[in-house]
C-alpha cells in the first residue's frame, strides 16, 4: 500500500514538474489570447443570470443541437491544449481544427445517444438480475447503491472500442488530408488501408487497456452521479482532461 502511494507521489510529482517546464515556463503571447477568448465567451454564463437560463432553456429543448456544439468546442479544446503542451502552439498547418471539431460534433450526439440508451437500459437490466432497487437508486440521493449503478452504467457504456477506433480513424485521414475541411471531405476515407497502419500494439496496450479502464470508467461513474442535463457538458469537458492527460503521457516517453 505504501508503496503504490509512493508511486502515486511520485507520478503527481512527474506530472506538476512537466507542467511547470513545458506551460508555465514557455508562457507565450498566444497563451493569453486564448484565456482571454475563454474567459469572454465564458464570462457571461456566470454573470448574467438570463444567459444561463437561455443557455439550459435551450438545452433541454435541443438536446442533439447542444450535444454537438459542446463535444465540437470543449473536446476539440482539449485536442488543442495537447498541442499546446507537446509542440508549442495551439495549431499549425495540417492540424485540422475545423475537422477534428465537426467529428467530435458528431460524435458528441453519439455519446449523447449512448448515455440516454445506457442509463436507462442499465438499471433495467439490473433490476432483471435481482438489483431491485437500482432505477430507483439513479433517481434518488447520492448512495452506495447509486454509487454502484452509475458504475455499472459507466462498465457497460465504455465497451466501445470500435467506436474509439473509428475516432483513431478520423484522425489519421484528418492529418493525411492536411487537415482541411475540403481534403477530409474530397478525399475518400481509405478504411482498410488506414486499419492496417494503425499501431495497434499501442491501440491495445494504452488506448483500450488503460485509458478505459483507469480514466474512463471511474469519469463516467461520476457523469452518471450528476443531473441529466449536466450529463453531456460533463463528458464533453473530459475531452480536455484526457487531452492534457494524453499530451502529458507523450511528453514522459
Amino acid at each position: 500500500m505504501r508503496l503504490g502511494i509512493a508511486q502515486l507521489n511520485l507520478a503527481l510529482r512527474s506530472a506538476f514538474a512537466i507542467f511547470a517546464t513545458e506551460i508555465i515556463g514557455t508562457v507565450k503571447k498566444q497563451d493569453f489570447i486564448v484565456i482571454a477568448c475563454a474567459v469572454v465567451l465564458l464570462s457571461p454564463f456566470f454573470i448574467f443570470d438570463a444567459v444561463y437560463a437561455g443557455y439550459k432553456t435551450f438545452n433541454a429543448e435541443h438536446g442533439m443541437v447542444m450535444s454537438f456544439v459542446k463535444f465540437a468546442v470543449l473536446s476539440t479544446f482539449g485536442e488543442c491544449i495537447g498541442l499546446r503542451i507537446t509542440a508549442g502552439v495551439w495549431n499549425r498547418r495540417g492540424f485540422g481544427i475545423v475537422p477534428r471539431a465537426l467529428v467530435w460534433g458528431i460524435l458528441g450526439m453519439g455519446i449523447s445517444m449512448a448515455m440516454t440508451i445506457f442509463s436507462t437500459g442499465v438499471p433495467a437490466l439490473l433490476v432483471s438480475m435481482g438489483e431491485t432497487g437500482a432505477t430507483a437508486a439513479m433517481a434518488g440521493a447520492l448512495s452506495w447503491e447509486k454509487v454502484w449503478v452509475a458504475f455499472a452504467i459507466s462498465v457497460a457504456m465504455n465497451f466501445a472500442p470500435v467506436f474509439m477506433t473509428f475516432h483513431k480513424v478520423t484522425d489519421s485521414h484528418i492529418t493525411a488530408t492536411g487537415g482541411t475541411l475540403r481534403g477530409f471531405f474530397t478525399n475518400p476515407l481509405r478504411m482498410g488501408e488506414t486499419l492496417a497502419s494503425l499501431d495497434w500494439r499501442r491501440q491495445w496496450g494504452f488506448v483500450f487497456k488503460r485509458t478505459i479502464p483507469l480514466f474512463w470508467f471511474p469519469a463516467h461513474t461520476v457523469t452518471f452521479l450528476l443531473p441529466g442535463d449536466l450529463r453531456v457538458l460533463f463528458a464533453a469537458l473530459l475531452g480536455v482532461v484526457l487531452g492534457v492527460l494524453l499530451a502529458i503521457a507523450a511528453l514522459k516517453k
